[in-house]
């Protein structure tokens, strides 16, 4: 049996209107707001920075930490650019996003901070594109929605994921046919994080060890989630149906902070909630599956897994590779490899390559999605991602929580798009180039 959440949201509100496939008019400069300037706003300032002047302009900078400002500011101002600083008190961001020369509002802040800025930035007339995931709660992924569709404002989560050079190789592959019928995926963040968790420095307030102090479940989905979503078309001829999810036992967080100094604030705990590996299982319409993992705490080697079977191919990640039926039993070798690469690489990392080897950006991928973002805006195209896919994938965090702490029961997902995903229709990565 199902557990399935209230339906109160699934009705569309009066005056709401799809935003499937929105287009806006041409912004010739993009005149962005950058919310939050820690490890991830302060490298997306630099990305919209290397668009400057042609494509996109910073008008305005806001984060609590003077230091943070300041060095971004510092950069800017290299480049002729002289932004207006807010930050000065908690509630500052308001004020800037009150702002009239503000066309998209960039949000790098902590994640619970996220809901709450977009839907005031989107109620200011404002585009928004935000860190992932884009929210926590099933309540803020409604609430996205029913705003963008209200306003008629783009909203996208920044998975720049989905714009790797081997993720959207393989997309290309998946839509060309070569891997058949899918049939499952596999998708992952393992990234050993345990000590900078508890570095202030790298996450204020230590928001993010706060976290799994207080929930357990999927915390961190989508940098593994969204490009195996993308290849499935899920919110484009098939959605998330339902899922269970269940965690391992917590060990790694509460003996490291053991070894802490007492001055620590978390020397000696042992109240940690998440279990070192959460495991999620999502079923989709179409009667696929997609194992998600989260395990931020483990001495396990960084993955993604990044695993798409289809009745013709099976590829996986870390280290690439990519097997073909009637190819034999083994994976292709490296020249066998090569010729799919280069037959079926995505035309847009040919296109952007000598601005990916100069901005760079987690292998490139950072740069691929900052440039596809601003220049949508430019030409008036639909946006990669909509806020249904920000939505469907975020929510995931609060589902995978409920089934893990119900006993691992089925767990019914929403359709945000409300009836949209089973129209078939193009990612705008493949339709608008």
């Amino acid at each position: 049996m199902l557990y399935e959440l209230e339906k109160k949201m699934s009705k569309r509100p009066e005056g709401n209107r799809s935003v499937v496939n929105l287009k806006k008019p041409p912004i010739s400069q993009v005149k962005v707001a950058m919310l939050g300037l820690g490890n991830r706003g302060t490298g997306q300032a630099k990305l919209v920075n290397s668009l400057f002047p042609d494509k996109a302009l910073i008008t305005a900078i806001c984060d609590i930490r003077p230091k943070r400002v300041a060095r971004t500011l510092e950069t800017l101002k290299q480049s002729g650019q002289n932004p207006t600083v807010y930050g000065d008190h908690e509630e500052a961001w308001k004020e800037m996003l009150q702002r009239d020369d503000i066309d998209l509002v960039i949000i790098c802040t902590p994640w619970a901070d996220h809901g709450p800025m977009a839907l005031y930035a989107m109620d200011q007339g404002k585009h928004v594109a935000m860190e992932v995931p884009a929210v926590l709660t099933l309540d803020h992924c409604w609430a996205l929605v029913n705003k963008a569709e209200e306003k008629q404002l783009n909203c996208m989560i920044l998975e720049n994921v989905c714009y790797g050079e081997e993720e959207l190789w393989v997309l290309n592959m998946v839509q060309n046919g070569v891997f058949g019928t899918l049939t499952y995926g596999e998708a992952a963040y393992i990234h050993n994080l345990r000590e900078s968790l508890f570095a202030d420095e790298h996450y204020y307030n230590d928001w993010r060890l706060r976290h799994h102090i207080e929930q357990d479940g999927n915390l961190y989905p989508t940098h593994g989630l969204g490009p195996i979503a993308q290849y499935m078309d899920i919110n484009r001829g098939d959605k998330f149906d339902h899922l269970v999810s269940m965690s391992s036992r917590e060990a790694s967080l509460s003996e490291y902070a053991g070894t802490l100094d007492p001055s620590n604030e978390f020397a000696g705990s042992k109240e940690f909630a998440h279990g070192d590996m959460n495991m999620t299982l999502i079923k989709t319409a179409q009667g696929r599956t997609i194992m998600v993992q989260h395990d931020v705490v483990s001495p396990r080697p960084y993955s993604r897994i990044n695993a798409i079977a289809g009745t013709k191919a099976f590829h996986e990640g870390y280290p690439s590779r990519l097997s073909i039926a009637g190819k034999g039993h083994e994976w292709l070798d490296e020249m066998e490899t090569r010729e799919y690469q280069e037959k079926y690489k995505h035309p847009i990392w040919e296109k952007l390559k000598e601005g990916i080897a100069k901005n760079g950006g987690h292998g490139g991928m950072d740069f691929v999605q900052m440039y596809r973002l601003i220049d949508c805006l430019n030409r008036g195209w639909p946006l990669d991602m909509d806020v249904y896919d920000a939505a469907a994938w975020s929510s995931i965090v609060e589902l995978s929580k409920i089934s893990t702490d119900l006993g691992s029961i089925p767990v019914k997902c929403p359709d945000f798009t409300r009836g949209a995903w089973e129209e078939k229709r193009a990612l705008g990565i493949f339709e608008y180039l």
